[in-house]
Formats: C-alpha cells, structure tokens, sequence
C-alpha cells in the first residue's frame, strides 16, 4: 500500500478511534481478523509456534504477539498509547444555568490547548457498566452525531482575548447540551446509545471527542490533520508494520497501553506490570525458566513511538538549532540527557540500521536547552522490562489540540519500519557488541 493509500486508511481508524476504548476495540477486531487468538488475563495460556495472540487489560490496553518457528531468542517490541487529552464526564453532570440551558459537567484528562476545544462539534462516548442478572458487564457507547459545543465569549465581551486569555477549565469549558426541559435527558442519550434502560446503567468511562472527521490538507495532500494524530498515528502504522511483517527468531510484541497523557501509573499503563506480566506468561507458556526470560531479555529491542514536534511553520525560533524535524521528512528519533527519552547511542545505532534496512528517513528530535520537554513511554516501560530502547515518533504540528496536522509520507515510513523491526533480532553478542539479523 502506498502512501496516499495508507494515510486514507488511517483516516478511517481515527473516524472511529473517539478514545481509547474504541481503539483497543478496533485494533482487537483487526487482529482476530488476521487469525489472531484472543487470551484472557484470567484463563490459562497455551501457546503454540507460527501463531499470533494478543491479551488485553481494562478494555483500553492491548498487547499481541507472534511466536517464531522455534522458540524465541528474545523479544521485539514497538510501544505505543491509545490515550489522547480530553475532557472527561463527571459524576452527576448535567448543570442547569438560569433555568434555561443544560451544560455538562466535565474536567480535564491530560495536558490539552484548550482554546481549541472551543466551537466545534463535540460528542460523548466510552464504556458504561450495566446491571444484568449475571452481575455487571461493560459496554461501549458512542452518541454518534454532533451533540454539544463549547461556545466562546463574543469579542464584544472581552475586548482583550487576542492579547491572550488564561481559560478557567470550570468556568469556560463546559460543553452546552441543550435547552432546560426539552428533549432527552442525558442519561437517556446515554442509554439509547448503550441500548439498555437508564436504571440498568451503574456508571461509567465518558469522555469528550472532536467530531470532525480526518481530513488531508495542502496544495497536493501533502497532510493530514485530524484529532488524535498523538498518538493514533503510531498505533496504526505500527499495527500495520505488525501484521505485513515475517517470521523472524524472536517473537514481535506489538503494545498499546491506556493513560500516557496522565502519567502511565495505572494497572493499564506503561508504568504498570502489564507488559512485564505478558513477556513472564509467554516464557513460562514456553516452559522458560526465570533465567531464560533474562536472558531473552537481554536479546531484545523496543522501540516507543510516540509523536513528536515538527518545527512549526510560524514558530521556527522554538526548535532546537541543529536537530529540527520537519513533516514528511521521516521517523523522528528523541534525544535528551536528562532521561526524558530511553535513546542512547547503542538504542540509536540499532533503530538506525533497522531503518536503513527498512528505506525509510529519519530525523533527530531534542529540545532547545532552555525549554523543558515532554516524556513518554520509553523510560517509563524500562523500569520493568530492562531492553535496549529508542524513543521515536513522527512529526507533528500543534501537539495536544483538539486539531492536529501531520505528514502523509511518515505513517508510511513507520510502518516500513515497523515491519523490518518486527522481523529481525537482536542479539547481546558480549560487551559492546549486537547482532542485527
């Protein structure tokens, strides 16, 4: 699949990833559709050579892998989230405003521009948890149209908003609803959608989502601009690296994990054991003793890719003067001495000799020296899975808006690489020095 093809093709996931929930719900689809098998956390596992598997952990992670012919020499692994900053649902929402409109009562999850947010079409989806006669099940809802809007103060109101506002997530950001005493309650919205009757809802996981679909910009489509492109972008062509790529000595470990944007220290994120207690499963599955997991430890790889920031059109004084990544120009690599980033030389060299075999660019990524980056996957997941590790991305523009533009050529790329990573090994040959095969 070409580019073009395939930036269409991760337009339509986004159309339907609204949060992270929906996307391990697509992305397990997808893989049960390629003859992948599904494994519960809580049933025993029986694993087979030359067969593909994944597992989940809250309905908002996702692990899958693909044993090799013979058993494993280690693990090859690419990170990703499912997570993207948004608003969340509160307890008993619904606030009335002077008898005469509804607004919904929401707070803020993740680090997100919140002028964006402003004046355009919202809706509402996730997962509630019902009532039935055998306990409680999970199930997700999407109210699938525009429902809500956040509106703006007219100019005429605050005749210094372009001078630069400071927005008040409680007073400026609550969505509108509706008109007070007409139409559905949104309780009943939110049965309808979950099929069920409002008494069988217990509660539930709600969150805000841009309905504007994915759209490609510029003179010959050049871009793609939609909500979520941090880090769905990755999600998806890692996903397609996953599947497109062959057999190889190690097992490909592709993860997808929930909560990035709050910190990652939840049970689903990459600050949990998830990923440590699925590599410890599928050695034990394989009879491997505790050394043996050691030891295929120390012959794997990981990469975390995770967006990264594209010098920006109007704001060339904020990159770094000598590492300036650019949309369509490759995969960037993250760099930063103080550990924001897992990168090191020996982590570099190896993802650089992947790409090399892959055909596709890279770039390099570091901050300026006076300004304070973010962090990400890489070093969070080291904690508990020891593997040489490279932090990644692709180039973007206006990280965490609620709309955000990226290069159609990248998702391309990682994909490329994705799929040589998955299919090659990486064995620890002594001190110093790595096989690449």
């Amino acid at each position: 699949m070409d580019a073009q093809n395939l930036c269409r093709a991760l337009m339509g996931f986004l159309d339907k990833c609204p949060n992270s929930f929906f996307t391990v719900k697509n992305i397990s689809n997808t893989l049960l559709d390629a003859g992948f098998r599904r494994l519960g956390e809580g049933e025993a596992w029986e694993l087979e050579a030359d067969h593909g598997y994944f597992t989940t952990r809250n309905g908002s992670s996702l692990i899958a892998f693909r044993l090799p012919h013979e058993k494993p020499l280690g693990f090859q692994l690419m990170a990703s989230h499912t997570d993207s900053p948004t608003f969340r649902v509160k307890p008993n929402p619904v606030l009335s405003v002077e008898d005469s409109l509804l607004r919904l009562n929401t707070e803020r999850y993740g680090g997100m521009i919140l002028s964006t947010w402003l004046d355009r079409p919202l809706s509402v989806a996730g997962r509630v948890l019902l009532r039935t006669a055998e306990g409680i099940e999970s199930r997700l809802i999407n109210i699938d149209r525009d429902l809500l809007v956040i509106p703006s103060l007219a100019i005429h109101m605050d005749r210094t908003v372009n001078d630069g506002y400071a927005f008040n997530a409680q007073r400026d950001m609550l969505p509108l609803l509706s008109m007070a005493g007409s139409g559905k309650s949104f309780s009943a919205l939110v049965a309808e959608a979950a099929e069920c009757a409002e008494d069988d809802i217990v509660d539930g996981d709600l969150f805000l989502y841009n309905r504007m679909p994915a759209a490609l910009l510029g003179a010959e489509n050049e871009f793609i601009a939609s909500g979520r492109l941090d880090d769905l972008q990755c999600v998806f062509a890692s996903l397609n690296g996953f599947l497109n790529a062959s057999p190889g000595a190690s097992a490909a470990v592709y993860c997808v994990f929930d909560n990035e944007e709050v910190g990652s220290g939840t049970k689903q994120g990459g600050g949990g054991l998830f990923l440590r207690d699925t590599l410890d499963r599928i050695n034990t599955a394989l009879g491997g003793t505790h050394e043996e997991l050691l030891r295929r430890l120390a012959n794997s790889f990981m990469a975390s890719a995770d967006n990264a920031h594209a010098v920006h059109p109007n704001h060339t004084e904020k990159a770094d003067p000598s590492n300036r990544p650019r949309l369509n120009g490759g995969i960037v690599v993250k760099y930063c001495a103080n550990q924001k980033y897992a990168t090191d030389a020996v982590s570099a060299a190896i993802f650089k000799t992947i790409s090399t075999r892959a055909g596709v660019p890279l770039q390099s990524f570091a901050n300026r020296s006076d300004i304070a980056g973010g962090s990400t996957l890489g070093t969070i997941l080291d904690k508990t899975v020891p593997v040489n590790t490279v932090d990644i991305g692709l180039p973007q523009l206006a990280m965490h808006s609620a709309w955000e533009t990226a290069g159609v050529k990248d998702t391309f790329y990682l994909a490329e690489a994705a799929s040589t990573l998955f299919s090659i090994s990486v064995r620890a040959e002594g001190e110093g020095r790595w096989s690449i095969r």
